[in-house]
């Protein structure tokens, strides 16, 4: 059992500024019989979830447009970034979560949502686990004002699923969440129209 070949003699806290970064120093069995000493930093923020609302009858996605600081450090000029409506659980059940989440930064009341993944999305260094999720929205879909709650600044983007799709393969579209929701929803789309 890998358990078995973990075990974890210091855990040392670095910041708990706006989330927790531990620094762990463990002993690793290799598969060639060796122990090895090794340290590794670990970001927890919590688990997430994130939904990708899609009207069937018009081929249309709700997404989100927001600044991200860590992508404005890292090359993108203005630091806005195209994404599926997310957010953390803070403790609730993570279908719960997301209709909070959608009805906050989207204004969308949502009852109905299909879960269709859970992944580690930078699992080298960060503890979060995301759950995946699907849901239909209408023109009649009730509404509140969206947009973000606190200090956030959130654009709500209504695109048909082919622009969508084409700003992913330009790179407009660069945030992974969204474009594996984006993907699978494509494919369940092929595979609906192969049935």
């Amino acid at each position: 059992m890998l358990a078995d070949r973990i075990q974890i003699t210091e855990e040392k806290l670095l910041s708990d500024n706006w989330y927790i970064l531990k620094r762990f120093t463990f002993n690793y069995l290799g598969k060639n019989g060796q122990w090895t000493t090794q340290q590794r930093e670990a970001y927890d923020r919590g688990n997430g979830a994130t939904i990708l609302l899609h009207n069937p009858q018009a081929d249309t996605v709700i997404l989100t447009r927001q600044f991200r600081l860590p992508t404005f450090v890292n090359g993108n000029p203005t630091g806005m970034l195209i994404e599926a409506c997310a957010g953390l659980l803070d403790d609730e059940h993570p279908d719960d979560a997301i209709r909070r989440e959608t009805e906050e930064e989207t204004g969308y009341r949502i009852q109905s949502v299909q879960k269709v993944m859970e992944a580690y999305m930078s699992p080298g260094s960060v503890t979060e686990k995301l759950f995946f999720y699907l849901a239909h929205y209408t023109a009649d879909t009730e509404r509140v004002a969206g947009g973000g709650i606190d200090e956030e600044e959130i654009d709500i983007l209504e695109l048909p699923l082919s622009q969508a799709m084409d700003m992913v393969a330009r790179g407009d579209i660069m945030d992974g969440k969204t474009i594996m929701l984006l993907q699978y929803l494509r494919l369940q789309q092929l595979t609906n129209s192969l049935n």
